[in-house]
């Protein structure tokens, strides 16, 4: 990143590319932008995916550290969000969750935010349990 927090030209994804989704008119705001809600709701779904992976099982997202939105997300992008398990826990886990746009009709690809999202695994009662060991394929 540089000074005034955008990604540098040669900047790269971090992590492991989990969903891909593009960019709709029903996901806008009266100026024409998508939502940044619908931003972070991409991002909770990529980061509960790869965290029912790593869990093996039901997880919930309890936090999300602060978010900067560093450039908008237009109709048409397509939205690519990445990520990156930081640390596990006995029972939560964090996920470092980037979104980039690919842009309409362009070969460029932005990096729009990126947040850390911690989950909890659960049971089928709701309650913490362990996260298991990582397997290793």
């Amino acid at each position: 990143m540089t000074e005034d927090n955008t990604p540098k030209a040669d900047e790269a994804p971090r992590g492991e590319l989990t969903v891909r989704t593009i960019a709709m008119p029903a996901d806008t705001n009266a100026n024409g932008d998508i939502f940044g809600g619908w931003v972070l709701a991409q991002m909770d779904a990529a980061g509960g995916i790869r965290g029912v992976e790593r869990a093996q099982g039901r997880v919930v997202t309890v936090a999300v550290d602060a978010m900067t939105f560093i450039r908008p997300v237009w109709v048409g992008d397509v939205l690519c969000i990445y990520t990156d398990i930081e640390s596990v826990g006995r029972t939560s886990f964090r996920v470092y969750i980037e979104a980039w746009a690919r842009r309409f009709k362009q070969r460029v690809r932005e990096k729009v935010t990126s947040a850390t999202f911690t989950f909890v695994a659960i049971d089928d009662d709701g309650k913490p349990r362990p996260v298991p060991p990582e397997q290793v394929e």
